[in-house]
């Protein structure tokens, strides 16, 4: 068995990061408080887990036999998220005050299907399984081990961006500041994007 230090070491290091997930979860919890923060929070968590666990099942083969699979996820993942950064950068006032569509928080169940063509998250789920999970391994222990360190390692970091989203509300007192913040993380969660589409 492989020691778990490593293993939740590799989950740490990959969660804290800067990257699309972090980023929506923080502007999320600024723009509209801990109940939209928490929940774009569990849907990141509980998409990356079940894809964690798809690839430990074998569903990260098809990128080895179609590669081009891997290029269009990439490109669609881009796609949406300018997509969520034009909403990001439009979003200028509370939830109270913007009831627009445009303006209102992800979903659960966007959050969640967002792992799915996340490339920073494949890459995480390929990876963690590619290192930790012995090659030719019958028993799904290991990805269970995989997905506990995630859980318990990754998680809270994921937890903590939210926290940051709290804290920054706390300035975003006028909607000038609101404005500058938004278009901030929109400008972010594309550039995050981009060492992974070049």
């Amino acid at each position: 068995m492989q020691p778990l230090l490593p293993l939740f070491a590799f989950a740490f290091a990959t969660s804290i990061t800067p990257g699309p997930n972090n980023t929506l979860v923080m502007t999320t919890a600024a723009n509209w408080g801990l109940r939209a923060g928490l929940r774009a929070f569990s849907g990141v968590v509980t998409g990356f887990l079940l894809l964690v666990f798809a690839v430990g099942a074998g569903l990260g083969e098809l990128f080895a036999a179609w590669p081009a699979l891997h290029e269009f996820l990439k490109w669609a993942c881009f796609a949406w998220l300018l997509f969520l950064a034009w909403k990001i950068a439009r979003a200028d006032a509370s939830p109270e005050q913007n009831g627009a569509a445009a303006s209102r928080p992800p979903t659960f169940t966007q959050m969640v299907m967002f792992q799915w063509i996340n490339p920073k998250a494949w890459m995480m789920a390929i990876g963690s399984i590619a290192l930790f999970v012995p090659v030719g391994s019958e028993s799904l222990l290991p990805v269970l081990r995989v997905l506990l360190a995630f859980l318990l390692a990754g998680a809270p970091c994921v937890l903590a961006w939210a926290l940051a989203g709290l804290w920054i509300a706390r300035f975003l007192t006028n909607p000038r500041r609101v404005r500058v913040f938004n278009v901030a993380m929109a400008v972010l969660l594309v550039l995050s994007m981009l060492p992974t589409l070049f």
